[in-house]
Parts: structure tokens; sequence; C-alpha cells
């Protein structure tokens, strides 16, 4: 597979070199980074209804849409630290989600699949 993500990743390990960041991006701080982005766009929702949350403002979804690349550019450091193929990773999760939910049983539901299975 082709790694969607390289040039992100590429760009990423030069803004961390220029800066000499590298000594800080550990998998478990970049990991506990990822957490604390993913807060963040938690914040964005936080207090909103279901309505709400699904008729942003642009001035909401610009917050929205800084959160979600953070999430995602901490998460392509961390897959590049570990050499982990994150769209190889999503296929097989996909895989395993499909074998853990199958459609028959769980559809319309939202239990863990711990909740349903004999």
């Amino acid at each position: 597979m082709s790694d969607p993500f390289k040039h992100l990743r590429d760009a990423m390990d030069q803004f961390a070199t220029e800066r000499d960041w590298d000594q800080f991006h550990s998998p478990k701080n970049l990991a506990m980074a990822l957490t604390v982005e993913a807060a963040e766009l938690q914040e964005c929702f936080q207090w909103l209804t279901d309505a709400q949350s699904r008729e942003l403002d642009e001035q909401q979804l610009a917050a929205v849409r800084d959160e979600i690349a953070d999430v995602q550019l901490y998460l392509i450091r961390l897959a590049g630290k570990l050499d982990v193929d994150i769209e190889a990773a999503c296929w097989a999760k996909v895989e395993k989600n499909a074998e853990k939910y199958p459609a028959d049983q769980v559809k319309g539901s939202a239990k863990k699949y711990t909740h349903y299975q004999d």
C-alpha cells in the first residue's frame, strides 16, 4: 500500500528537526499530546446540543478544523515514530470490527460487541 500521509509525515519530521523538537517527541509524549488535542476537540462541542453540534457557525467550524488537524498531525507523527502504516492499520481494524460487529446482529444497536455475543 502507498502511504497517503507520507508528505505530511515528512513535513512534520522537518518541522520538528528545524526546531530541535525531536528530543521531545517520544511515542509516550506524542500519545499524551494527542489526547490533549482530542480533549480540545471535545471542548469545541461542550455544552452544545446534538442539533447545535451538527450546525456549527463558521467560527466554530474553523476551531473544529484546527483541532481535527492537530489530532491528525500528532497521530501521523506518532505513527511515524513507531513505523506504523496508518492506512494498513485502519484497514486491518475495519476487518476486525466487521467480525466483532456483524451487521445482522448489531444493526441499529449501539451496544458493545461483548453485550450481544454468546
